[in-house]
């Protein structure tokens, strides 16, 4: 009873210095309202990096195991559920390596898994690759593992050899390194493979990061990416851990074409949220001159853990693999519609609806899905 009191206060003052945040970040980029939509003031240009999009063909794609049930309240079952359907769906067309954290873990995954993907022995905290990992990106004729400094989302989960799980599937995948001294997480950031690069000053502006201004974020983006240009978005999914991450709202699915959710009735949370981002990106261009065509589907709607907080459940979490999609779904009333949608916007692959429940989680435990727990390698 004193701990589920002490996690509530935790949740409550959570709360509090998150709206703390926003406000003083959108104060300190002269806003006064939300999810105010902005472009890079200008063109750059100048490196030698490409980050290819993510439905570029790809090499393998890395994931990890889930092996701390303290991280997962004590439950490791659920978690580990969600992520052997993943695996098992992208196995059918893609090299999936799946990082294992210890002799149980090795041995629940391959009794799980089976030979649908490799197992590869590594020290990581938890299993959020997308984040911790390496971002890949081809430097001329190679591959280079671009790597950053990280601090547990703005220091909210400071866990054990996340900041060297990264340096390690560079060493397995046998790629260079090119290191960058500040502060980023793979979901922060979209992109087109052009060089525009979608993020939230919500996440990349946040003092709990580098607390940079906007021309500070963008020269960063230019010099770790090659980015030509930074479409802003102001705030992401209300609960989201990470501070409004990206890839839970926005992602690129095509050159000049972005995809995301509309609210899936009049109860749902974040409806003001969806409606923003949705209006402000319809006006942007990319760093090839082109209107973004905005595409929108049902998001999950309302979705809260059992203490009733409001989790951050996104259809926006797909993962683009060779072949296939694989969507978060959490069996919410608008499920159908919204992979019927992306089968729309994805013709020439096969999406599939794999549940996230348990990834998702509750209280302290998850709050991400499928492209959280994953990193492409291209081709």
């Amino acid at each position: 009873m004193l701990l589920e009191c002490l996690w509530r206060l935790h949740k409550a003052l959570a709360r509090g210095l998150d709206a703390f945040c926003r406000l003083a970040l959108r104060r300190s980029c002269g806003q006064d309202r939300r999810n105010e939509i902005g472009g890079s003031k200008s063109s750059m240009t100048g490196t030698d990096i490409v980050v290819p999009a993510e439905w570029a063909p790809q090499k393998a794609i890395w994931t990890a195991w889930p092996w701390d049930a303290n991280e997962w309240n004590g439950d490791l079952d659920a978690p580990r559920r969600d992520v052997a359907e993943l695996v098992r769906t992208l196995a059918q067309t893609n090299t999936v390596r799946v990082l294992v954290n210890g002799p149980e873990a090795e041995a629940t995954a391959r009794a799980t898994i089976g030979d649908a993907a490799e197992l590869v022995p590594a020290k990581y905290g938890d299993i959020w690759l997308r984040d911790t990992g390496p971002i890949f990106a081809r430097t001329g004729d190679s591959t280079t593992a671009l790597r950053f400094a990280v601090n547990g989302w703005g220091g909210k989960h400071d866990l054990a050899d996340d900041a060297t799980v990264g340096d390690r599937i560079a060493e397995l995948s046998g790629t260079d390194v090119r290191r960058f001294d500040f502060v980023l997480e793979g979901g922060a950031v979209e992109h087109d493979g052009d060089g525009t690069v979608l993020a939230t000053r919500q996440t990349l502006l946040n003092p709990n990061r580098n607390d940079w201004t906007e021309d500070a974020a963008e020269a960063a983006l230019h010099q770790a990416f090659g980015a030509k240009k930074v479409i802003w978005v102001d705030e992401g999914l209300l609960g989201d851990h990470t501070d409004g991450h990206i890839d839970n709202i926005a992602r690129f699915v095509g050159p000049g074409r972005v995809v995301c959710q509309a609210p899936a009735d009049a109860s749902d949370p974040n409806a003001h949220i969806l409606d923003a981002i949705a209006d402000g990106l319809s006006r942007q261009t990319d760093a090839a001159g082109r209107t973004l065509e905005v595409i929108r589907i049902p998001g999950p709607g309302s979705v809260t853990d059992a203490a009733g907080e409001v989790l951050p459940a996104s259809h926006m979490n797909f993962i683009i693999a060779n072949e296939v999609v694989v969507v978060p779904v959490y069996g919410t009333a608008t499920e159908a519609a919204a992979l019927d949608a992306l089968r729309a916007v994805f013709p020439d692959r096969t999406v599939h609806g794999v549940r996230s429940s348990g990834l998702l989680g509750s209280g302290g435990a998850g709050g991400g899905s499928f492209h959280c727990i994953t990193q492409q390698e291209p081709l």
